[in-house]
């Protein structure tokens, strides 16, 4: 069945366990991708119409009840010869486990329980739906502590009478009597079903017990419970009136709807509840001594005269009035015991003939805990009694090896009809834990961090603490595993606080070139900024400084800001556009700057006037050069990198001495400092 898809849309993913008229597994829905549970018939009863039919009127009516406390039923159909039904799937426990683990609980916890119960079975009895099959093994608690009901409709299907089907020793701990006797069900049916479970939640103890489901029926019917008190002394009366009336034999004397009960459970949990009338009074656990004939106790009034006074009675009278009442008294307790006798024939014979049959015998059962399943099935061969292998359930045990049965029913050394089925609990091992999501820690203060892991059952522990300029000191900062991976429940989940910012002294960095200061920085766990200065004293290219400033602490992962030198800083050089050459040269030097000199031939500059200069601004003691005009004639392509000392000690190179001292040199004239 594994890996098999029914409807084209419900993968069947692994086994949780087999029941007397169904398989149920876990599966996945392909449509939505939710995990679902899916509950096949087994073949007997798939290849029979009318049972068939009545699985699909039963579904559909289960599907229709909407509680937070049924289990929801999303989904039926045929694939092939399989029936199955689709349903939530539940994690949690099932109360008869509970029970067994844990023992009776409080009785604040079984009215709860009983509380929810109620309001689910008021549900399926206003849908005309009655469950027959209440019992601990039907209540799944999960892990929020609410319950949900389960197998609405198919116990209908198929426990409107006890059978003789593997499932009959288990439901005969919680049917009612008028199951037991083939009578009409009604919604008290359920009730009653409903005290057993919460009696047994409150003592720890089914009320009737037995080698056999015979012996079981028969005291549903003519035994009366001892009182949850006399065997935990914890269950107030007020409760145990509540399951006692609950428990009554006859059905007009219980709660008359679900409604009427849950109110009544839902007043002893807020205090307050009204007093419980119960019609019948429960048998004590000990014998009680008779109540004298005194105050409290009830005697027959004498006879009086239809007219008038009484008169006293003479002894005779009165002894032979005392034996009259003696012999009838004889009379009604023999035709009570006839009577009382047929009823208990009638019963006996009724569970005898549809548990029994006729002419079987009891054998005693073995002891298969230990064993294997084929194991077990061999050793009830070789036994030769007929006992077979019945209602087969898997169960988690943390001490049972997986396979391994864990319990059975009957248990080890009970009586039980020859070919009986024996129910069995096969262990799947341990547990795995569920798995959860782990949450965000982050920017969290220690206890927030604990409280939110203890909301995905995850446990918690402090790492090693560590720096974070983005969370505050103190509150997580980094865990592991990571928020949004999976993990199981009680797994631990390490967090790590945050100290603040790493602090790192900067590096010394002051003349070295941009790229090397960088990388100093960049390394030391800094980013780096740049900015430029002239500077006189520093390289161009290189740093000039750094903020903030070499050998303190700053912020690991903050910026250092270096200041890189683009060489000496430039000043405003002289505007000697059109002055003679000699002003013009000493503009530029007292500026500061060294002069080179060219002439050229200019028709609109007047001959020893300054052309143009080779900068308007520039660094200080650098060289600028100016043209000047050397007058319309042919261009003088010297440089005159100096000045005369004497106009009239000049060179004549075929030029005119005018006599004043000025020379028309055709060559070149070097104006110096």
């Amino acid at each position: 069945m594994a890996d098999r898809v029914l409807g084209g849309r419900y993968q069947v993913l692994d086994k949780v366990g087999t029941g007397g008229m169904a398989t149920v597994y876990r599966g996945m829905d392909r449509v939505l991708g939710r995990t679902v549970a899916i509950k096949t018939m087994l073949p007997q009863y798939a290849t029979d119409p009318s049972f068939a039919a009545r699985f699909k009127q039963e579904a559909q009516a289960a599907a229709a009840l909407n509680s937070p406390y049924i289990v929801s039923v999303y989904d039926w159909g045929k694939d092939g010869d399989t029936y199955y039904i689709i349903m939530e799937y539940l994690r949690g426990t099932d109360l008869k486990s509970g029970i067994r683990k844990h023992g009776a609980l409080d009785c604040k916890k079984v009215a709860q329980i009983g509380s929810q119960i109620a309001q689910a079975l008021s549900v399926a009895h206003n849908h005309d739906i009655i469950h027959r099959d209440i019992k601990p093994q039907n209540i799944m608690v999960q892990p929020d502590g609410n319950i949900k009901v389960m197998d609405f409709g198919i116990a209908r299907a198929k426990n409107s009478h006890l059978t003789t089907d593997n499932s009959v020793l288990g439901t005969a701990h919680y049917v009612s009597p008028e199951q037991t006797q083939g009578k009409p069900l009604g919604p008290t049916t359920d009730l009653y079903s409903l005290g057993i479970v919460m009696y047994e939640a409150a003592t720890g103890r089914v009320p009737f017990d037995g080698d056999n489901a015979v012996t079981v029926a028969m005291k549903q019917v003519t035994e009366q419970p001892v009182p949850p008190s006399q065997i935990n002394p914890n269950v107030d009366p007020q409760l145990e009136a509540i399951i006692l009336k609950c428990m009554q034999k006859d059905p007009k004397d219980r709660f008359q709807t679900a409604d009427e009960l849950y109110h009544t459970l839902h007043d002893y949990l807020a205090g307050r509840m009204q007093a419980v009338n119960n019609a019948t009074a429960m048998l004590p656990a000990t014998p009680t001594t008779p109540l004298s004939r005194g105050n409290g106790s009830t005697q027959s009034l004498p006879r009086t005269q239809s007219t008038g006074r009484m008169r006293p009675q003479s002894a005779t009278e009165q002894a032979a009035q005392e034996e009259e009442e003696r012999q009838k008294k004889q009379k009604r307790n023999r035709v009570l015991a006839i009577v009382g006798a047929i009823a208990g024939i009638v019963v006996v014979a009724l569970i005898i003939a549809s548990v029994l049959g006729s002419g079987s015998k009891a054998y005693s059962v073995p002891n298969l805990l230990g064993l294997t399943q084929d194991k077990a099935q061999a050793q009830l061969d070789s036994d030769g009694h007929g006992f077979q292998i019945g209602n087969v359930s898997e169960q988690y045990s943390p001490s049972v090896e997986e396979g391994k049965i864990i319990e059975q029913t009957p248990g080890a050394g009970r009586t039980a009809t020859e070919g009986s089925s024996i129910d069995i609990v096969v262990s799947k091992g341990e547990e795995p834990a569920a798995s959860v999501t782990v949450p965000d820690l982050t920017n969290r203060t220690p206890s927030e961090a604990q409280d939110l892991l203890n909301k995905y059952e995850l446990k918690g522990q402090a790492g090693d603490s560590v720096y974070n300029a983005d969370v505050e000191v103190g509150h997580v900062a980094e865990q592991e595993p990571v928020a949004g991976t999976s993990a199981k429940a009680g797994d631990t989940i390490t967090y790590h606080l945050s100290q603040g910012a790493e602090q790192v002294p900067v590096p010394n960095v002051v003349g070295e070139s941009q790229s090397s200061a960088t990388s100093a920085l960049q390394s030391a766990g800094f980013e780096v900024s740049v900015t430029q200065s002239s500077s006189s004293s520093v390289e161009k290219g290189n740093v000039i400084s750094t903020n903030p400033s070499a050998g303190t602490s700053a912020d690991k992962g903050s910026t250092v800001t270096i200041t890189v030198s683009t060489g000496p800083s430039s000043v405003s050089v002289p505007n000697v556009l059109g002055e003679d050459q000699y002003s013009a040269e000493s503009a530029l030097k007292n500026a500061g700057f060294g002069v080179t000199v060219t002439t050229e031939a200019s028709s609109s500059v007047a001959k020893g006037k300054v052309i143009s200069q080779s900068a308007t601004s520039a660094t200080a003691g650098s060289t600028i050069t100016i043209v000047v005009s050397s007058g319309s004639g042919s261009s003088n392509s010297g440089t005159n990198n100096g000045s005369n000392s004497n106009s009239n000690s000049s060179t004549n190179n075929g030029g005119t001495n005018s006599g004043n001292g000025e020379n028309t040199n055709s060559g070149s004239t070097t104006s110096g400092t």
